[in-house]
Order: structure tokens, then sequence, then C-alpha cells
């Protein structure tokens, strides 16, 4: 069954796999040095019949558990092969039923009540700072960064990330923000120590919440960003801007209209919100049973034909929309390459399948990236239909204002007609 499967699959460079009993068979071919060539070999015959069955779940299962070895090339070059040939694939139009099925599975899945809310950041970040430390960039965030030049470095890009989002709040010395999904506190603190204003981050890991609040007082910032452990839902009072970074992918579609109608009651009347979220161009799909199970319980990246018209029902204004793609592909080769010149470090910490299981999530996320439809977007959303200027090229312009480029400040400029 593995063999018709693959046979079939694979169109773009060359696949082996060795059985259990030493036979083999190919899948593809090379046709010149950039296809790549990967050799795998299959420990039992179980692992070979569970692949066939369900590739999505049980090669990633494999992988941890050493039941399948790659013997030529990496995990990454198998993960980009596989890639390579998803395009090739034919677009299927789900019918009525799978739509339909999704729907009822997803709102079972990504029901994140506030104590399954809670319990689901404790499967994730309840492990070591060290870990996480390892392969992220000095600044720990945990989230998409932003290349404007394709050389530049992860700590490069995810300053160009905070300097990105910043452009688009438009905050003005005085104000309040509301940062749901703080973090380990970086955003937060690089708004309250670059701009004349006091935030409030809320987050559901205790640990997160821990490094954060140290992390504000060894900065001296303490008295102008603040952190809590606390559910967006249960957040109180009003903001001229909140900011949401990586932290709406654990919303769930059940909850997308409560999110959005609290940032409506949350934000002042010249208030302006700014989300950033995976998403998916495909339409709406289901959460990787593999990463639901052992990365992210409760967690799924919406298409935006999922978010929109609970946006529209709040009442909250789009004033912008931005695709981010490859800029997660990046960032996630970023976070692999640091993950594996730490490996020993790590697998002494934990242990060989744990290391695995991160090596595939982190590897497999950045093969869905370049060429399985993930994205990030970014929604800046406002009260009022003047909030914003009416053209972006406030935009670049702060952004290079942070920079130091000389450019004049954005109260300076008239954008409107």
């Amino acid at each position: 069954m593995l063999e018709r499967r693959l046979r079939s699959f694979v169109k773009a460079g060359k696949l082996t796999i060795i059985r259990p009993d030493g036979t083999k068979f190919v899948a593809g071919n090379v046709a010149n040095d950039t296809d790549p060539d990967i050799v795998l070999r299959l420990k039992d015959r179980w692992t070979e019949f569970k692949i066939a069955i369900n590739p999505d779940f049980y090669f990633g299962e494999a992988y941890m558990d050493g039941t399948v070895e790659i013997e030529r090339g990496s995990l990454a070059g198998l993960l980009d092969l596989w890639g390579r040939n998803l395009e090739f694939s034919p677009l299927r139009r789900p019918s009525l039923t799978s739509r339909a099925t999704k729907a009822v599975f997803g709102a079972y899945q990504q029901a994140n009540s506030r104590r399954a809310a809670r319990r689901n950041a404790a499967h994730h970040y309840s492990l070591s700072e060290a870990l996480f430390r390892s392969f992220l960039d000095s600044d720990m965030q945990y989230s998409c960064a932003y290349f404007r030049e394709p050389a530049l470095s992860l700590e490069a890009a995810q300053a160009a990330k905070k300097r990105h989002i910043a452009a688009k709040l438009l905050i003005e010395p005085g104000q309040s923000i509301l940062d749901i999904g703080s973090g380990w506190g970086g955003l937060a603190l690089f708004l309250a120590q670059t701009t004349d204003i006091s935030v409030l981050g809320i987050t559901l890991s205790e640990q997160q919440l821990a490094v954060a609040i140290k992390r504000a007082q060894e900065a001296g910032a303490a008295h102008k960003a603040k952190f809590e452990l606390r559910d967006y839902r249960d957040v109180q009072g009003h903001f001229d801007r909140i900011v949401s970074v990586g932290m709406f992918e654990h919303v769930g579609v059940p909850n997308y209209r409560v999110f959005f109608d609290q940032i409506a009651r949350l934000l002042k009347p010249n208030g302006i919100a700014v989300i950033h979220a995976i998403g998916r161009m495909d339409g709406p799909g289901i959460t990787s049973p593999w990463a639901r199970k052992y990365i992210f319980p409760g967690g799924y990246s919406p298409a935006l034909s999922e978010v929109v018209p609970a946006v529209e029902r709040s009442g909250l204004w789009i004033t912008d929309i931005e695709i981010l793609r490859l800029h997660y592909a990046e960032t996630l080769r970023h976070w692999r390459e640091r993950f594996l010149e730490n490996y020993e470090q790590i697998r002494k910490a934990y242990d060989d399948r744990f290391v695995r299981m991160w090596e595939f999530w982190l590897s497999s996320s950045e093969m869905l990236f370049r060429h399985g439809g993930l994205m990030v977007f970014q929604l800046q959303l406002a009260r009022n239909i003047d909030a914003a200027p009416i053209i972006r090229d406030y935009m670049v312009d702060r952004e290079r204002l942070r920079m130091g480029e000389g450019i004049p400040a954005t109260a300076d400029i008239q954008y409107a007609p």
C-alpha cells in the first residue's frame, strides 16, 4: 500500500524506502542537482502499514520513536521533498459532507474554555526556559519574524517585526496598550521602552509570566510594563491600543465572536488593534492530529474566511490586512538550525524521543509555510472609520523613523485629502 501511494505521489525528487527485510523500492527520480535524494529505512512492517494508512499522524510518531531512520539526507530534506510534491497534487474541493465533518470536529477540538485554554498553554509553555532560549532570538520572540531583507539575521528580523507592528499601532505618548498573549514580554517591553506609554501584558502561562515580570524589573520598566496571568475574556477597562501576536491560533473558531466582541468593548472610541496570527490560504481546514496531540492541543490556524465574519459582526472596521508569505518559513529555518546546533544539550535535558519530536515539529512547520499553504496575516482593526490614515504610507514612515533613517514624525505628515 505504501509503495503504491508513494509511486503515484512523488514526481519531483527521489525517495528510496528500505523495508525491514532489506528489500527496497524507489519513488520518483533525480532530474537535477537541486532535487532531493532521500533514503529512508523502516524498522518494522507495522510502521509501514500505519504510515500508509495515515501518514499525517504516524510518520511523525514513527520518527519520534525511531522506527524510521533517514540513511541519506535529512529530515528537513525529506519534508522538503514531500512539500515539493504537494504542488503536483490536484486541488480537491471538499464536499459538503467533508466540510460539515471538519466543522463538527473543529468545534469540539477548539472549544477552549477558560480551563482548557490554561491547560493547553501549560502543555506547551511549561517546558524549560532553556529549551526555548536554545533556538529563539535573544528577545525570545516566539512568532513570525519580518525579513525586510532576505539576509537579515534572526535577531534583526525579529526587531523588524516589532517595529512593523508598532508602526501599525500608531502609538502616541501617554496611551495605554493591552498585549493579549504577551509571551515572555519582549514586545510589551519594546513598546514600553521606546515610547511613552503603559502596557498590560496578559498570558495563561505561569512560566512566561514569571520570565516577563523578571525581565521588566531587570530593565527598570516594571512601572510601564505590567504582566498578569489572565484570560482575554476576563479583562476589564478600556485601552487606546490592543495588540495580539501569535495568540489568536489558540482562540478557536467557536470563540471568534467572543474574541472580537471583547476587542470592540475594550478599545476606546479612537482605538486601534493589531492581530498577528497564522492562517491558511486554501480555506477552512483542521489541525494536524499529530500537532494537536503532541505540540498545541486546542490550536488551529484559520482561513480568513473564518475570521472576517466574526470581525464584521463585532462592528469593528478592518482598516488594513497584510499577508506575510514565506516570512515564517525563514523564521522556522533559523529556529531549526539553532535547535540542531544545540541538539545534544537539549537531549541531555530531556531524551531522544523529545528532541526528535521537536525537530519534526520545527521541520514540518517550515515545510507547511513553504509548500503547504500556511501564511501569516496581520489585521488592523478600529472602532471608528477615521482612526487610522486612509493610505498606508504612514506604516513605512513610522518604521523608518524607528530605524533612525531621518523620516519626519508621522504627526507632521498629512495623509488625508
